[in-house]
């Protein structure tokens, strides 16, 4: 009998977490356990913890038990205004996890981090592209380079390893999550056309014509558990990509299509603003449309489609290096759209 591997995925709720619970648990032989600060419903296959990651003496009394964990997949991520405040509480998460599943898991043999291309200065302005894993780095603060020092440090000497993930904006229906793309655009499009509106993209002029890629989190998390278990990939970092690209100005009218909407020209908007009061027109769109009672907080992710729209740079990386060492998975962006959006609908979130 051959023991099952233990997951650990702190961030659960979230897009990349659920994700990758999802896909764990279709592969069927991984024990998982799903940590996060609201918890979650146990399944047949998830245990969820729900455990405060800044409070040293909650992790202490709540992971004391996971003696069997042999992987963490860690996508936990907590928001600030600043990218300086960004540092403190997203290292100390991660601290507080390894420091107490190492102290118990006597069988842990790696730690994938979730990182993003804030590694590369993505979100100052212009940057290399396309982005490689073996660029130079840039003036801190940056909260993705910290966590990784720490997991360099702390992984010397030791039987486990790490590895680095890094996607472009992650694609998924979680809600209740601050980044969130497909969500802001399905909810954006349909207030627009309650409002008898055209469908504008509401980003900066020069972000309509630049080149970008995104990541499905579906292939996200196979590409993680692909660089958790294949030993080529021990303490290595990753870009992980759909494999494609897109530019705003040749998808957003096919987005307009998919809503049965006219597309009017691009309007600098920002979402977080103008989205603001539309609290009221949502809970008329779901009572019109019997949707689920999701509240309008949950659904939305403006500041997050504000920094997504105002990128008038290009925005994307070098895939190849993990094409070149055997995960071979791609996605059709357009299409990933589409699909989740049909998801969307299908749980009645979206009309």
């Amino acid at each position: 009998m051959i023991a099952k591997n233990t997951a650990l995925v702190v961030g659960a709720n979230g897009v990349i977490g659920s994700n990758l619970i999802k896909h764990l648990e279709e592969l069927g032989d991984w024990e998982i356990i799903g940590l996060s600060r609201r918890g979650g419903v146990n399944t047949q296959k998830t245990q969820y913890l729900s455990v405060d990651l800044l409070d040293k003496e909650d992790c202490k009394i709540k992971l004391q038990s996971l003696t069997t964990v042999t992987h963490i997949f860690y996508a936990a991520y907590q928001d600030k205004p600043s990218w300086a405040e960004l540092v403190p509480p997203n290292l100390a998460m991660l601290v507080n996890v390894v420091t107490e599943i190492e102290r118990v898991a006597t069988g842990l043999q790696h730690i994938s981090l979730m990182q993003g291309y804030k590694v590369y200065g993505a979100h100052y302005g212009p940057f290399k592209t396309p982005a490689k894993e073996s660029d130079a780095g840039h003036m801190p603060p940056e909260f993705n380079v910290d966590q990784q020092q720490y997991l360099e440090k702390q992984q010397e000497g030791k039987k486990w390893s790490w590895s680095a993930l890094r996607p472009s904006v992650v694609a998924g229906t979680a809600l209740g999550n601050p980044m969130n793309l497909v969500l802001v655009i399905a909810v954006y499009a349909t207030i627009s056309k309650e409002l008898g509106l055209p469908l504008r993209f509401p980003g900066k002029p020069g972000a309509y014509d630049k080149l970008m890629d995104l990541t499905d989190a579906g292939l996200l998390a196979k590409a993680t558990v692909w660089a958790a278990t294949d030993p080529k990939c021990a303490n290595q970092a990753f870009n992980i990509t759909n494999g494609d690209l897109i530019r705003w100005n040749e998808f957003w009218p096919k987005i307009a299509a998919y809503f049965h909407m006219d597309v009017a020209p691009p309007l600098h908007m920002p979402l977080h603003t103008v989205m603001a009061d539309k609290a009221t027109v949502w809970e008329q769109i779901q009572d019109k449309y019997n949707l689920e009672k999701h509240s309008f907080q949950e659904v939305s992710a403006w500041g997050f489609g504000d920094f997504v729209f105002s990128w008038d740079y290009d925005f994307f990386s070098d895939g190849t290096k993990a094409r070149r060492m055997g995960f071979y998975e791609f996605m059709d962006t357009e299409k990933m759209f589409f699909d989740l959006f049909d998801e969307l609908k299908d749980k009645k979130i979206i009309p």
